[in-house]
């Protein structure tokens, strides 16, 4: 991988997010919108607390694939990736390049949704709010790059979104939001310990449970990290060179 070529295709990808402005507000507002909305579901009761910190690992994962999935398609259907593959780029720098970009505005969209949750619908942790943004964060870095994987996949913009249900849907049902993991069928139990979203929601648990859940939160984020790199390599050995 070419360290410029990587940094430039870095800086396209964000010059473009910068210029579009309804994706920017996708990334951004929308998470926080829809945390408000279930702060008023649940009137802001003690159930709202947990749901709400939880939704700080699920949201980043389900935006962040939903937008990079549609982008890369974007990419092939207008010819942008045919083209980019006859200069010096190659798959690495392109994903890696993507990677990067949209992880950086999922960054973004962290803070923004922990300066919501915290200062504007008072959710509290036991444990130090830092924790809850690298979570957040690197569950949106899973999104970014099971997104590029799903892309691979889809021929059209349309079928891209069509897997979200496949990819997000079961993670969102098994992740332990809606019943604790120790609660589910064993077999359940085995297919919620290979999802990635199982992670990001138990290391936040432990933050919202725990003073000093530093063991419990580096496990949990190490294995996203592998999450995100095993769906960056598979990406990469599965893209297509020409549009279909």
């Amino acid at each position: 991988m070419s360290v410029s070529l990587f940094a430039a295709t870095m800086r396209r990808i964000l010059q473009q997010l910068r210029a579009d402005p309804r994706t920017i507000a996708l990334i951004v507002v929308v998470p926080a919108l829809l945390l408000t909305l279930l702060y008023f579901v649940y009137d802001g009761g003690p159930v709202f607390d947990g749901i709400a910190l939880s939704m700080l690992g699920i949201l980043p994962m389900l935006v962040m694939f939903l937008i990079t999935s549609v982008a890369m398609l974007r990419e092939r259907t207008t010819g942008t990736l045919e083209r980019l593959f006859t200069t010096p780029v190659h798959r690495p720098d392109l994903l890696a390049g993507y990677a990067v970009a949209f992880s950086l505005a999922a960054l973004v969209q962290a803070l923004v949704l922990i300066a919501v949750s915290v200062w504007g619908l008072d959710v509290s942790t036991t444990g130090p709010i830092a924790w809850v943004l690298l979570i957040a964060a690197c569950a949106a870095a899973v999104g970014v790059a099971t997104g590029l994987l799903a892309s691979a996949f889809a021929r059209t913009e349309f079928q891209a979104v069509q897997f979200m249900p496949l990819f997000i849907g079961p993670q969102v049902f098994l992740c332990g939001l809606f019943t604790p993991h120790e609660s589910m069928p064993q077999v359940l139990q085995w297919l919620s310990d290979a999802l990635p979203m199982t992670y990001a929601v138990r290391a936040l648990q432990a933050v919202g449970e725990q003073a000093d859940p530093v063991g419990d939160v580096l496990r949990n984020v190490l294995v996203l990290a592998a999450f995100a790199l095993g769906a960056l390599a598979l990406a990469a050995a599965s893209m297509p060179r020409r549009t279909r």
